[in-house]
């Protein structure tokens, strides 16, 4: 029987791997918002350093959950993860029994919401390890890596988890099944936590002049998150510093998506990746001066943005439900 999937937010993160569980065999529809009439004309075309050039055409192309025709087996969350998303509606309309309900999101300790609005469905937690952007609307480039991690929340690995992983490795992705979900996502954050905001404050340095310029830096702001995650339960290996720098360096210099947010206009996801870090931090006790540096002054910066967007749109209101597709 067909493996029935829907995407929820199309943006990078949702079109690349959507297209990759349809090169399995999935059936797979998407929901659209700012690219609906291109992605409904023309599908999606992937242009990946690593596996090709090729063009998804989605089963179904909507505007609302609501509108899906099925039942699904899973559900795949890929939006922002910023306090004007109601990650949650978003995804009920289309939550059924059966369905496993899967979000593939930056961010720590973002798991909590998921599990208490669906007590009685599969939560499974997601990480993508990848460097990949919206070039155009319904256009995605795939620059380096692609690595998925999913486990089950709290700490499982579900026979429909398994399942997902396979249909990942065979579109031809490397996807791991973790029993510490969690962890892993900590894991990310030591990455994302310098280089994202350091990218924006920088005024639109990529990752490898950052890393050039800054490294004791942008060193000193992981340990501290190794040194969070520690805190809170979730041992980090030791090398990890070190494996982020050198993958950094080999890595090709790349604008993070938190910069292309900034670039764009678009919420920045500060809240999920630097102050949930830094308030776990301060919950537990645990130093975090560089961070909550950082965390400060992207405050600052958001709060230029809103001022920007309301000098040039004198009709604008602070965002109450947005559905940003990455």
């Amino acid at each position: 029987m067909t493996t029935k999937v829907l995407i929820i937010g199309t943006g990078a993160i949702g079109g690349f791997y959507g297209s990759l569980l349809a090169k399995a065999g999935a059936d797979v529809a998407v929901v659209c918002r700012s690219d609906y009439e291109p992605v409904k004309q023309h599908g999606f075309i992937i242009d990946s350093h690593m596996l090709g050039t090729w063009t998804f055409t989605p089963s179904q192309v909507l505007s609302n959950a609501a509108d899906y025709k099925g039942t699904a087996d899973y559900v795949l969350l890929c939006t922002k993860v910023i306090p004007s998303v109601d990650r949650v509606a978003l995804v009920r309309p289309a939550v059924s029994a059966d369905t496993a309900v899967v979000f593939i999101q930056n961010g720590v300790e973002i798991e909590q919401e998921m599990l208490s609005a669906f007590p009685d469905n599969e939560i499974i937690s997601g990480l993508a390890f990848i460097c990949c952007n919206r070039v155009k609307p319904g256009e995605i480039l795939h620059l380096a890596y692609g690595r998925l991690a999913l486990g089950n929340l709290p700490d499982a690995v579900s026979h429909k988890t398994r399942r997902l992983c396979e249909l990942f490795r065979q579109s031809g992705i490397d996807c791991i099944a973790s029993e510490n979900i969690a962890t892993e996502r900590w894991k990310k954050c030591v990455w994302n936590a310098p280089f994202n905001p350091l990218s924006v404050l920088s005024g639109g340095l990529p990752t490898l002049d950052i890393l050039q310029s800054q490294e004791a830096f942008v060193r000193s702001i992981m340990q501290e998150i190794y040194n969070i995650a520690e805190a809170v339960g979730h041992r980090l290996p030791d090398t990890i510093v070190d494996v982020n720098i050198e993958n950094t360096y080999s890595m090709p210099p790349y604008k993070t998506s938190m910069l292309l947010d900034y670039e764009n206009g678009h919420p920045m996801e500060t809240e999920a990746i630097l102050g949930n870090a830094v308030r776990t931090a301060k919950r537990l006790g645990i130093a975090s001066p560089l961070l909550d540096s950082v965390y400060a002054l992207m405050k600052l910066r958001e709060l230029k943005l809103a001022e920007l967007h309301k000098k040039y749109n004198p009709l604008y209101r602070e965002p109450v439900s947005q559905h940003p597709d990455d």
